[in-house]
């Protein structure tokens, strides 16, 4: 079975003609328009929708959908995700990860202690964050080489540099 990644939500209506303001997880922001069709919705129901336009507008990206031709039906869009296919994906150059691939995977100290598993990314401007969950929740920045040391997908997990008190 296909593993679906949020790549974006739905946050309103542009205009009277069934345009949508999204925001977008890609980077840039407007990658979000080659990963056609999408499929819209929540974790229960999800429908598929073909982008027919779209482009960068300041911070948001807007989006034209087959099918969505009016405000009203915009509007029911809204607040709902974007999801692609993870396969869909190019693959990561040598050293970057998708944040997708890390979510879900352990974290150890060089020591071999296990902190949990990465439950989310963060950016925070000055580098990317882990935030990772296991007898409490922990943020790590994702920096590799500096805190980051190893990272092993294939086998589910990454090794930090971080005292595991703090």
């Amino acid at each position: 079975m296909a593993q679906l990644v949020v790549v974006g939500e739905i946050g309103g209506a542009f205009g009277v003609r069934g345009w949508l303001k999204v925001r977008s997880y890609t980077d840039p922001a407007d990658n979000i328009l080659s990963y056609s069709p999408w499929l819209i919705g929540d974790e229960k129901k999800r429908s598929l929708y073909k982008v027919i336009d779209g482009q960068q507008h300041g911070g948001s990206v807007l989006a034209h959908l087959e099918g969505v031709n009016t405000r009203d039906q915009a509007l029911q869009l809204t607040g709902l995700c974007i999801f692609v296919d993870r396969d869909r994906f190019e693959p990561a150059k040598p050293g970057e990860f998708y944040w997708a691939d890390l979510v879900g995977i352990e974290v150890r100290t060089t020591s071999g202690m296990s902190l949990g598993a990465v439950t989310g990314m963060m950016e925070t401007g000055a580098n990317d964050v882990m935030v990772v969950r296991g007898e409490r929740e922990r943020l790590i920045p994702f920096v590799i080489g500096e805190f980051v040391k190893k990272v092993d997908l294939s086998e589910g997990y990454l090794i930090v540099d971080w005292d595991s008190d703090f």
